[in-house]
């Protein structure tokens, strides 16, 4: 039996990580198979409900207002459009939808109260909801979870050494106090990474120390490849190779065992055969869709058939609260 850490070191994370390639693979697909049913996968589909504008700086986005990118400004989308885009994602097969405003922390406002609507209106129709609005305070997560919020977005990005050569419009101790806030309104968190910002493997590893250090695990982890955003300051960076994207979600799996881990942003540029090798490595959700926020993603028929051709299946709304009361 596998135990569930939370003291891993980052040497030994390290030793994981760079454990030789098709070895790291079936270890992550064991670990896998012990804790998750390996023939089901999640699927979230992600909308922008209000997008660009944001006065942040992060260097891979964009929705930055500072970055000279082609992403139309919109305002926060009506409660009615969102229940439409929750309808066609749930007959798309998504079990959970994901809403994305670009803002840099949460405001007592009206638009705050238009999304914990949305919130109600979308967890009324047997979907997990999800939010990542920026920076929260406990007084506001504990709303959101008041009006069904099942779970929080906020991805840490990278190591905290790394993280400030990719935004310094606010520090990773916000990231890490807002996730914080979130678990005290009993909300399930979703934190991850992004790979090819220009990262060390130590890098990478340091973000999965973190996560595995906190009191309990995030119920999600996404490992998003790097999408190059003409106009940002990361525009050049190189596509992350796929053995890259192999190795991080096999070693979340092993370090993090019990998790969601979501291959995220950048299937667009993967093979059918990567994304299979991701799933053998431990992946059980991606985000379904053709669009992830403002960049290109698989829609629904595709990822199906991916789905039919691997023999996986979707998996159920709520299945946590499912397990634990049964």
């Amino acid at each position: 039996m596998t135990a569930v850490r939370h003291n891993w070191t980052v040497e030994e994370i390290l030793d994981v990580y760079n454990t030789p390639l098709l070895e790291l693979i079936y270890r992550g697909q064991q670990v896998h198979r012990e804790f998750n049913d390996a023939g089901e996968v999640q699927v979230s589909s992600l909308l922008s409900i209000k997008t660009g504008g944001c006065v942040e700086d992060c260097g891979y986005c964009s929705q930055a207002a500072r970055y000279n990118t082609d992403v139309e400004v919109k305002k926060l989308m009506s409660v009615t459009e969102v229940m439409d885009a929750a309808d066609i994602a749930k007959a798309g097969g998504a079990s959970r939808l994901c809403m994305g405003a670009a803002w840099r922390e949460v405001r007592d406002n009206r638009d705050f109260e238009r999304v914990l609507e949305m919130v109600k209106g979308v967890n009324e129709k047997g979907m997990e909801v999800c939010c990542t609005l920026g920076m929260l305070s406990e007084t506001q997560a504990q709303k959101l979870a008041d009006a069904g919020l099942y779970a929080y977005n906020h991805n840490l990005d990278t190591s905290e050494e790394s993280y400030k050569k990719i935004i310094t419009t606010r520090s990773y101790d916000d990231r890490l106090d807002t996730i914080h806030n979130v678990r005290k309104a009993k909300i399930t968190v979703c934190s991850g990474g992004i790979i090819g910002l220009g990262e060390t493997v130590e890098d990478r590893v340091k973000m999965l120390k973190t996560l595995s250090s906190m009191e309990i695990h995030p119920e999600s982890v996404p490992i998003n490849a790097l999408v190059p955003v003409a106009g940002t300051p990361l525009e050049n960076r190189p596509l992350v190779p796929i053995w890259d994207m192999v190795r991080m979600i096999a070693t979340t799996r092993i370090v993090i065992p019990k998790t969601v881990v979501r291959l995220s942003a950048g299937r667009t540029q993967m093979s059918l055969e990567g994304q299979a090798l991701c799933f053998l490595a431990g992946a059980n959700s991606i985000f379904a869709g053709d669009k992830l926020l403002t960049t290109p993603n698989p829609d629904f028929n595709t990822d199906m058939e991916m789905f039919k051709l691997f023999g996986l299946t979707p998996r159920k709304a709520f299945k946590e609260i499912a397990s634990m009361e049964s």
